[in-house]
């Protein structure tokens, strides 16, 4: 029922800027979210964004990195600026209902791979 579609990874030199799109469908989401999973490295969360406009931001990226989220598309975005190759990761979008303490929605995840 529910699908959440990451595009926008790619290769990108460090200092670079990449933007991720998340496209939702199935369900309208309270809040949204980035995670990311690097090789041999716990998923972290990275940025969420709520249905009212709320972020928040893992330290490692909070004045690089900038979520956006446009309701009526069920769309939301990650600007990251400023890249370093410590972000290089798969990047996954993440949401959750109202109803649910957790991010429980995932999608297969975008490959950010940055370079020196």
């Amino acid at each position: 029922q529910v699908q959440l579609v990451e595009s926008g990874g790619g290769l990108v030199q460090a200092g670079g800027s990449l933007r991720l799109s998340c496209a939702a469908s199935g369900r309208k989401f309270n809040a949204m979210g980035w995670y990311r999973q690097a090789p041999g490295k716990q998923r972290e969360l990275v940025a969420t964004i709520t249905s009212g406009g709320s972020t928040n931001y893992a330290d490692s990226v909070k004045g690089r990195f900038t979520i956006s989220r446009d309701n009526a598309k069920n769309t939301v975005y990650l600007q990251m600026n400023s890249l370093k190759l410590d972000d290089t990761a798969v990047y996954y979008c993440a949401a959750k209902t109202l109803w649910s303490a957790q991010y429980d929605y995932w999608g297969q995840g975008t490959q950010v791979t940055v370079s020196s």
